[in-house]
C-alpha cells in the first residue's frame, strides 16, 4: 500500500471532494468550502474519479525551485566562509560577504548551506549550558559587579590602559567609570571610594577580585604583607 504526503490544504480537498462523489456535497457548496469556481471543482473531480488522492498532490513538490541557486555558486560561498568567517555567525556572515566580496544572498539561505556543510548549529541543536542561569537582582544597589578591560581606548593618541567598570545588576546602569594604567587592587580601592561617597554603599559587590595585580613598589617592597594588608583595609 503506498503512503501519498500530503498538505493540510490538500487533505481538506480529499475530504470535500469525498463526499462531493458521495452525494452529500453540491458542487457550488463544494466551490465554495474550497475557494474555487465551477470549472476547477470539476477539474478536481474529474483527476479524483481518474487517479484517486494522488491527483491532489502538488506535482512542484520535491521539485527544485527555478529560483534555487547552482551548486558551483553554493561551495564557492561556503568556501569563502570557511576560509575567512568560519567563527561568524550567519547573519554577520551575510554582512561580510555583501561589503567584502559583493555576493549578497539572504541570511536564511546561508544559514541552511552552513548547517548542512557543519559550519553551524542551530539552537534547537545545541548542547544546554551546564551553568544555571541566574536571575537579576530587583533594586538599584543590591549587586555591583566590577570588572576592568585593558585597551587601547584612545588609539594611538595615548598608552594602552585599562578601564574599570562598576555595573548596576540590576538596572545596567554604569555607576562608575574609572580609567587607570593597570588593573590594579589599589586602582578598585580608589574606585570604590569614588562609588561610596557618590552612591552610597551597595549591599555587594562582585568581581574577579582573584586576577588583580598588586603593585610592588620600593615602598611595598619594604612593608611586610601584614603591613599591606593593613594598608588594603584602610
Amino acid at each position: 500500500m503506498a503512503v501519498i504526503q500530503m498538505s493540510g490544504r490538500e487533505l481538506t480537498r480529499l475530504r470535500v471532494l469525498i463526499d462531493l462523489s458521495d452525494d452529500r456535497l453540491t458542487v457550488e457548496t463544494a466551490g465554495t468550502l474550497l475557494g474555487l469556481g465551477r470549472r476547477q471543482v470539476y477539474r478536481l473531480r474529474r483527476a479524483f474519479t481518474a487517479e484517486g488522492p494522488s491527483a491532489l498532490v502538488s506535482r512542484k513538490r520535491s521539485r527544485a525551485s527555478n529560483h534555487r541557486y547552482g551548486e558551483t555558486f553554493r561551495r564557492t560561498v561556503l568556501s569563502l566562509v570557511r576560509e575567512h568567517y568560519r567563527d561568524f555567525g550567519p547573519t554577520l556572515a551575510v554582512e561580510k560577504l555583501a561589503a567584502r566580496h559583493g555576493l549578497c544572498r539572504a541570511s536564511r539561505t546561508l544559514r541552511q548551506w552552513m548547517i548542512g556543510d557543519g559550519l553551524w548549529v542551530d539552537r534547537r541543536h545545541r548542547l544546554p549550558s551546564p551553568h544555571q542561569p541566574r536571575r537579576r537582582r530587583e533594586c538599584l544597589g543590591e549587586l555591583v559587579q566590577i570588572d576592568g578591560s585593558e585597551h587601547a581606548w584612545f588609539e594611538d593618541r595615548g598608552p594602552t590602559c585599562t578601564l574599570l567598570a562598576f555595573v548596576d545588576d540590576a538596572t545596567s546602569r554604569l555607576m562608575v567609570l574609572r580609567f587607570v594604567a593597570s588593573e590594579s587592587a589599589f586602582d578598585y580601592f580608589r574606585a570604590t571610594r569614588a562609588y561610596l561617597e557618590t552612591h552610597g554603599k551597595p549591599v555587594a559587590l562582585r568581581g574577579q577580585l582573584q586576577c588583580l595585580v598588586w603593585p610592588r613598589t620600593d615602598e611595598y617592597q619594604r612593608s611586610t604583607p601584614e603591613a599591606e594588608r593593613g594598608r588594603q583595609s584602610e
